[in-house]
Order: C-alpha cells, then structure tokens, then sequence
C-alpha cells in the first residue's frame, strides 16, 4: 500500500467530484468561447462548492492535500475546468494570505462564489522567470501611486473582476523594490487584450496607463510584494504537479483501453513487447509523480520546514510535469495518427500538457531551486560538523 494511501473520505471525495465533473462541468466547458472565461463554468463550481474549498475551513488557503486531489481529479475529467480553479486560487490566494481582513472579506465571497474573477497580474514580456526583473513601475501620487506599463500572459486577463498586480515602487531594487497592489478590473486606465495561446485558456496583455492605487490597496507590506509572489506560487505549486498528475494518468487510461482493443499483427496491441515496455514506463512516471505531490502537500500540512518545503514543492512540480509530456506524447505515439486529429482527447492533452512546465516557475527553475537546496543542507551539515570536532578538541584539551 502507498505511504500516502487516501483516507475513505478522500476517496469518496475525489468520486464526487468526479461525477459532477462528467455529469454537469464537462458540458459548460464544452459550450464556452475557447479563450476566453467561462463564467458558467466557473458559477456552477461556486454552486457545487468546488471553489469554496479553495480557502479550507480558516477562510485562507486550503489543505495542501486536498487542493492537490481536486486539482487532480478534475484534470482527468476536463482540464478546462481543473484550470478555472486553479486560476482562482492563484489569483485570491495573495489577498487571502496576504491582505487585511477588510481587502479578504472584499473579494473572497464572490471569488467561491465563481461570480467574481481573480487574476496573478506577475508577468511581463522582460519578466518571466525572473521576475525581480519586472518593470511595471509604480510612481508617488500623493498618499498613493500611479502604475504605468504592461503585463503579459496574465491569467483571466483582460477579463477579470480583481488583479493582484505586481509593480516596482522602488528602482534598482530587484526583488526588494516590489509592491503588491489589489486592482480592481474596471479600474480608470486599466486596459487589455485577449492572447491566441497554444492551449485556449484565458491569458491576456494588460496596460496600466496611470492606473491609480491607494495604501488601501497594497498587500502586505510596501517593497515587499515579491514575498506575497514567491508564498503564493509556494502554496500552489505541489497542486500544478496534481494537475499534470491528472493528465497524465487521462492519457494512460487511453493508451491501455485503445492498446488492449486495437488489434494488430495477429493479436491485441498491447501484447508486443515494444508496446508493453511503453505502458509499464507510463505507469511508473505516473505512480512516483503522485507520491511526490502527495509528499510534498503531505510536508506542508504537517508544517515541514519552509527549506524543506520548498525542495519538496520543486521536486513535485518537477518531476511531474516533465513525466506528464513523456507520458502524453507516448500515449499519441501509441494511438497514431487519430490522436492527432482536432478534438480528440489526447490532441487536447497535447496542448494542455506543454504550458505548466514554463509557468509558476520553469523546470530549469525548479532545477535551481533544488541544487541550491542540496547545496546549502550540505554546507550546514559541514559547518555543524566542523563545530562539533571543534568542540571536542577543546572539551579534549581541558582533560588533559
């Protein structure tokens, strides 16, 4: 049995969500404007109480473990779904962690509510995955600020209710010189436009021209927004290798129903060597992908060290969307040219499986995040050492 075998109420859990998933979410996902939000989809989660779970019993963000299962179990169901939630939660999360009483309770209600859309305003065209590097600047106006610039890839944009927009209010800082801003979406200079990205979800360009913000508005602390950014996607990224979790085990159901049916060379498929050595490495990815999400939302409900967490979060990410891709693109290899064709399940997963290897930090990032980790465990266990030698010499020396 796995070390983190579910509980009899995560199971029936993850069967609920399941069948509302095919039963109702898959039609409206189905029946929407690809590229653009899909507000009835989103409503029906808030009636369902999907989005609700986002902010677990506190009112903040929920269990690591069950933001993972949800994620999980819907993208094997419909991805287009699985991304609406995760859009919410990415964008809430900062004023839900971070903001007041007062800029939570604002928002919050109608973010579960699938009535009010939230969006992570981080990204510019010179500002990826290093996004100390932004420029949205952010200049003095009185007890405020004025936010001129533009944001690029933005989730939800340009047709969010509420941005929480990154901008620079202190130059030549890098990461030090960052604020978080809560923006409303009909804000006076605030405009956008819609982007033809590889998967139709929601993604947009947005301009700030003047774009007033108060102290009202700011989250946590002012120069201190890249903090709100990094604890965010800290808190999401075990659930963005659930989502690939769940792609990837959609494309191996496939692979194994079409490989046992299809007949070729005298039998089943699935019955040549070459075939069965491909499904046996899918299932394998898949499996060690679950038990490294599971371990890291597992580390983070516990209250793991925040090192330790953060090696865990880029491992997960790491792993998992990298054998999601593997897993994929074996799965279409299995199944041949119909895979290819517009609308099939695996010509979806194709495109859907390829963006969550760059956002929320790339796999070279998480690379670098984990080697820097191991790095300085490794120079601590040394200094410790060093100390503790140290230290008996001199307890050796007082013997003498």
């Amino acid at each position: 049995m796995s070390a983190f075998a579910l509980t009899g109420e995560q199971r029936a859990y993850v069967r609920q969500v399941r069948e509302l998933a095919v039963a109702e979410l898959v039609p409206l996902a189905e029946a929407g404007i690809e590229g653009t939000v899909n507000r009835p989809l989103l409503e029906a989660m808030g009636r369902h109480g999907l989005l609700e779970r986002l902010f677990g019993s506190t009112g903040r963000s929920a269990a690591a473990m069950e933001l993972c299962l949800l994620r999980e179990t819907l993208a094997e169901v419909c991805t287009d779904a699985e991304t609406a939630l995760a859009l919410q939660a990415l964008g809430s999360y900062p004023f839900v962690l971070f903001g007041t009483e007062e800029q939570a309770a604002r928002y919050r209600h109608g973010v579960a509510a699938g009535t009010v859309v939230a969006s992570f305003a981080l990204s510019e065209d010179e500002a990826g995955s290093d996004a100390a590097a932004l420029q949205l600047r952010a200049e003095q106006d009185g007890d405020g600020w004025r936010l001129t610039g533009e944001k690029t890839w933005i989730s939800n944009a340009p047709e969010a209710d509420v941005y929480t927009v990154f901008a620079r209010t202190t130059s030549d800082a890098r990461a030090r010189g960052i604020t978080a801003f809560v923006v409303p979406g009909d804000a006076p200079g605030l405009s956008g436009e819609h982007l033809d990205m590889l998967a139709p979800h929601a993604l947009g360009r947005l301009t700030f021209d003047g774009v007033r913000v108060s102290p009202a508005d700011v989250l946590g602390e002012v120069d201190a927004g890249f903090k709100v950014a990094m604890r965010t996607l800290d808190v999401l990224r075990p659930s963005v290798g659930a989502f690939a979790v769940g792609m990837a085990q959609a494309a191996l159901d496939a692979a194994l129903d079409h490989t046992t049916r299809r007949q070729a060379f005298g039998g089943p498929l699935s019955d040549q060597q070459a075939v069965s050595h491909l499904l046996a490495e899918m299932a394998t990815r898949v499996e060690a992908s679950r038990l490294l999400v599971y371990a890291a939302a597992a580390g983070y409900d516990s209250g793991a060290p925040a090192s330790e967490l953060t090696r865990q979060a880029a491992m997960a990410k790491l792993f998992a969307t990298e054998s999601a891709q593997y897993v994929v693109d074996t799965a279409i290899q299995l199944h041949g040219a119909r895979a290819l064709q517009r609308g099939h399940l695996l010509e979806r997963l194709y495109r859907d499986v390829r963006a969550p290897r760059i956002y929320e930090g790339a796999s070279e990032v998480q690379r670098t995040i984990i080697g820097r980790s191991l790095v300085q465990q490794q120079v601590a266990a040394q200094q410790q050492l060093a100390q503790d030698d140290g230290r008996q010499a001199r307890d050796t020396r007082r013997e003498d």
